[in-house]
């Protein structure tokens, strides 16, 4: 595999992470307008990305495949539990 396929491969392994981040924050944003006002939707997509990215890769580890739906369940639950937090940290 040259340096072009490796870079594709991992932009593809992370992509779902992005995709799902960046959804759901615009997501919450939209649907908690007034007590979000105040967060930033750059803060939200940010963490949330971040932490999907890493129940991404901590899937791959222990599952051993990438693309499970244990993983991707894993990492919506996750990226909820982030927005909440990111959102509200110690308010809600």
């Amino acid at each position: 595999m040259g340096p072009l396929d490796a870079m594709w491969h991992l932009l593809n392994f992370f992509l779902p992470a992005l995709g799902a981040g960046l959804i759901a924050a615009a997501l919450a944003k939209l649907l908690w307008r007034h007590e979000l006002q105040g967060v930033a939707y750059r803060r939200l997509a940010g963490a949330a990305t971040l932490v999907n990215a890493l129940v991404l890769v901590a899937g791959l580890v222990l599952t051993g495949h990438d693309g499970r739906i244990s993983t991707y369940g894993a990492m919506l639950a996750a990226c909820a539990a982030t927005l909440l937090w990111a959102g509200w940290g110690g308010r809600a």
